[in-house]
């Protein structure tokens, strides 16, 4: 399939100048895109008085391709446009009608096309050809774990608060990556904040999240990078005593990435300035590098190594292969051990 090179942004934008294409192809992984580009056109396209004949929404699973191009065909009745959304538009099976009306749309009609939970057949080329020749194909990807804190500042920032960034990484953990689940706590966040103080605290996620600010997965880290056996052994024995808070299965893949970014970090040419390396790991902001640096004064590039083949080892092991009866607790105390000592 050709690279998608269309944004989130860049769709909005012409949107909100009332620059509408006859058809938009929304697709991908991350329904949270999806849903704002499909409700913002559900809101903003027509007026509430001309809604009830001009605009109409169909599931994919319930109609066929040619009902839908007989619906696009339609013209207004006394509006300027017509908004026809198709939810679930990846149920649709033969979709050879769509083809032929994509490479000749109505312009009257805005035909918003919602497809979740994957994209269009790489194979299909025409169809895929034809929808861009039409209008907007749209492709909504999952972040990445360092696309994720700049989400969260800048949401809040445009809802008029502030976040440090020990609290976007505790949001971040307590969360995951699902947009819409994460926004939602956001917003609860939001709420809870006062007038003359719109920031965001760790003792704010605290309270509005559940996640504790002492003991959490980012708390876990940084006693490791800073090679605090203390603090370490504390916030495990935390975690055993409270298994719904956290676990070996949560902290894996937050230490793995840890120590391969820590690797990585090593070949940097200017490995001590914290601009540098935060370029060179691809981080939006020099801040984080900070624990690059404090780690690689802490663990040797050869100790590194060794921990990231212990990472590997604990998660097999907590899988089930050559581990018949180790718990879950047992597994990170022996992890932790092995990285500290």
């Amino acid at each position: 399939m050709a690279q998608v090179a269309v944004t989130y942004d860049s769709v909005m934008n012409d949107l909100k100048a009332r620059q509408f294409k006859p058809v938009y192809y929304l697709m991908g992984e991350e329904s949270y895109y999806i849903d704002q580009i499909s409700e913002w056109l559900a809101n903003n396209v027509l007026q509430p008085e001309e809604r009830d004949f001009n605009q109409t929404v169909l599931f994919g699973s319930d109609v066929t391709a040619s009902q839908i191009v007989d619906a696009a065909k339609r013209y207004p009745m006394m509006a300027e446009y017509q908004v026809l959304i198709v939810k679930e538009a990846q149920n649709i099976r033969n979709t050879e009608p769509l083809e032929k009306y994509f490479k000749a749309p109505m312009p009257s009609t805005i035909l918003v096309m919602c497809h979740k939970n994957g994209k269009v057949d790489g194979r299909k080329r025409e169809y895929v050809k034809a929808i861009q020749q039409a209008g907007v194909l749209f492709e909504s990807k999952k972040l990445s774990d360092r696309e994720l804190l700049p989400f969260i500042e800048h949401y809040l920032q445009a809802r008029g608060a502030s976040i440090d960034p020990k609290s976007a990484q505790l949001v971040a953990e307590a969360v995951g990556s699902d947009l819409s689940r994460l926004t939602g706590e956001l917003n609860k966040v939001l709420l809870s904040l006062p007038a003359d103080n719109k920031r965001v605290t760790p003792e704010v996620v605290e309270d509005q999240i559940g996640v504790s600010k002492d003991f959490n997965g980012y708390e876990l880290r940084d006693a490791l990078v800073n090679r605090n056996i203390y603090k370490a052994n504390l916030i495990i024995k935390y975690f055993d005593e409270n298994p719904k808070s956290g676990g070996l299965y949560a902290f894996l893949p937050l230490l793995f990435n840890y120590f391969q970014n820590l690797m990585i970090a090593y070949y940097c040419p200017q490995k001590g300035s914290q601009e540098a390396l935060a370029q060179w790991l691809d981080f939006k902001s020099p801040w984080f590098a900070r624990e690059y640096i404090t780690g690689m004064r802490n663990y040797t590039g050869m100790k590194v190594m060794q921990i990231l083949g212990k990472i590997r080892e604990i998660d097999a092991k907590s899988k089930g292969l050559d581990n018949p009866n180790t718990p879950p607790g047992e597994l990170m105390k022996e992890l932790i051990f092995f990285i500290l000592h």
